[in-house]
């Protein structure tokens, strides 16, 4: 099936904010094996970029190859930081092939990613690998570890997923990632990349604003979600949260998806998708795995922070602080 772009709708901010000039954007969206689609000049100058959808299997080889396909179409594309979901290296049939199939960072799995980033000169948001951390030997469980890498392939940040999914949804199946997975300790302070100062999180993560009103009062303009929602919570959940992410935080919303069935047991609902600071889905991937492509515009985003300045409206007084501001 064919993607489709939206374009943000400003008359409701003009008429609430006299004087806001309506920001120039430039979005893009791509199926499968996309190609670069015309940019106007006009939005040159604005940051790029991809948001990547796949289908993970426990193969782990089969799927980097897919992940670098699109990875190297993005580079073509201009785009200055790819994101990839969460368990972009595999899904597992269990927890027991799961930590199996688990490494640490610098095992022979991630140093292709390292590799890819060199060679495509752009910023990789490699959205939840399963992680041996440095205490598996005690513990025989992993992290599932967000890594951001720089276009030099160099690991800047890592963010442990602190919430864990531990879910009994009916008609989804059972989801229990504490039998493999450790909670991470700590949240990481947003960092400065090409297209913006950007919070780390992943997916279950989405369902506390505690975690995104920290990063957001720590500095962040971007916050990103890379995920494997399931078919029963996607459809009711997925897009509602993230925008919700995105207005009460006026941040962009980035978020990587998994799609389609991994294997006889577990499928994922994709809907990868950018929110801009003012809700809108400016970008949003279309069926099957393939990648979508948006502008990051600071200037609109400050607008909307100046003419509704609501973290300077707050009242901890009443209700205490909710996400504490990062050290």
């Amino acid at each position: 099936m064919l993607g489709f772009t939206t374009r943000p709708s400003h008359q409701l901010l003009s008429l609430l904010c006299p004087g806001f000039q309506k920001p120039r954007l430039s979005v893009l969206c791509a199926q499968s094996r996309p190609r670069a689609m015309a940019i106007s000049s006009s939005s040159w100058e604005l940051p790029l970029v991809a948001v990547c959808q796949v289908t993970s299997t426990p193969d782990k080889q089969q799927n980097f190859k897919t992940c670098a396909e699109l990875v190297r179409e993005a580079a073509r594309s201009g785009a200055c930081l790819a994101f990839l979901p969460e368990a972009f290296d595999f899904i597992a049939r269990d927890p027991a092939e799961t930590l199996q199939l688990s490494e640490p960072l610098d095992g022979n799995h991630l140093s292709q990613y390292t590799q890819l980033a060199r060679e495509c000169g752009l910023w990789l948001s490699l959205g939840g690998f399963h992680e041996r951390g440095q205490d598996w030997e005690q513990t025989k469980k992993i992290y599932n570890c967000h890594v951001l890498l720089n276009s030099k392939g160099s690991v800047v940040a890592t963010y442990r997923k602190t919430h864990l999914c531990d879910v009994e949804i009916p008609g989804q199946g059972p989801m229990h990632e504490s039998n493999s997975t450790m909670p991470g300790p700590s949240l990481e302070a947003p960092v400065s990349t090409p297209a913006g100062k950007i919070g780390l999180a992943i997916c279950y993560d989405m369902r506390f604003p505690e975690l995104s009103l920290a990063l957001a009062q720590a500095g962040a303009e971007i916050l990103t979600y890379p995920s494997a929602f399931g078919s029963v919570t996607g459809p009711a959940h997925w897009e509602v949260l993230l925008r919700a992410r995105a207005i009460e935080t006026q941040c962009y919303v980035v978020a990587a998806a998994q799609c389609g069935r991994h294997h006889e047991s577990r499928a994922s609902y994709g809907h990868s998708m950018v929110v801009d600071p003012w809700g809108t889905v400016v970008a949003r991937c279309s069926e099957g795995p393939g990648l979508c492509l948006a502008r990051i515009n600071l200037s609109y985003l400050r607008q909307i922070r100046q003419h509704l300045p609501v973290f300077q409206h707050r009242r901890p007084d009443l209700y205490g602080n909710l996400g504490h501001p990062l050290s």
